[in-house]
């Protein structure tokens, strides 16, 4: 599959050091707020835009929202989809995922097969990403998707994860430790899958401050995804922190 104009933005905004992704949910961020959020994230110099939720159940209320983001901004607007419902035709692209520590096969391959005709009827990009979930306490995420969270201790394991995900051709990888995790992934874990994986990496969760962020630069990831913290009431000082903090030396 030929990369696409999203992918190659990402890869080559990637070039200068670590970039920050903001997910946003849909159905837990008021359209009233939107205006005062995006421009919080433009001023973080933010690379792109994800839509996600992992209960998302209505997918003319995510196209409505996706519309009313694009209207906002020209960054790039990126489906982070927790179910075929996650779909919407006006976004830029769809991280096209499996869930590879899933204890249910539809969250590996049944959903992907069911959402493929919508992403290529709609002419959204996907972008091929494996999603690998760490922690016993994954949050939403893991337990709508019945993920078996990869051991904190056992940074090996996450690493078999990554270089399956690479061998399969996936260029993209999600590290998350769950939604609104109270802390972030172990380094140790990020390094092994760093040394492993070479495609595109991206790890999320417990990114609360520019301290952790820049811990995580230093690992060699591509990016850092930051969801729950702009549901916060500081998100507007404190995200800006972070995405200085991804690119210091």
């Amino acid at each position: 599959m030929k990369i696409g104009k999203t992918e190659k933005i990402l890869l080559n905004s990637a070039k200068d050091g670590p970039l920050c992704f903001t997910l946003l949910d849909s159905q837990s961020t008021p359209a009233s707020s939107l205006p005062s959020i995006i421009k919080t994230i433009e001023k973080s110099n933010a690379a792109a835009i994800f839509i996600g939720g992992s209960t998302i159940s209505d997918q003319m209320e995510i196209e409505t929202f996706v519309n009313n983001i694009k209207k906002l901004t020209k960054l790039p607007v990126i489906l982070f989809p927790g179910n075929i419902s996650g779909v919407a035709s006006n976004a830029d692209a769809i991280l096209f995922m499996s869930l590879l520590n899933s204890d249910n096969p539809y969250f590996i391959t049944g959903a992907q097969a069911l959402g493929s005709i919508s992403v290529k009827k709609h002419n959204i990009e996907p972008l091929p990403t494996a999603y690998i979930i760490v922690g016993e306490g994954s949050g939403a995420a893991g337990f709508v998707g019945q993920a078996r969270g990869i051991p904190t201790d056992k940074p090996e394991i996450a690493g078999m994860y990554a270089l399956a995900a690479e061998y399969m051709g996936m260029r993209f990888l999600y590290l998350e430790s769950g939604s609104g995790a109270k802390d972030p992934i172990p380094i140790k874990t990020i390094q092994t899958v760093r040394k492993l994986y070479n495609g595109f990496l991206m790890v999320g969760g417990g990114i609360k401050n520019e301290a952790t962020a820049k811990k995580i630069a230093k690992t060699g990831i591509d990016a850092i995804i930051i969801g729950s913290l702009l549901e916060t009431k500081d998100y507007k000082t404190t995200l800006p922190k972070i995405t200085k903090a991804l690119r210091s030396k």
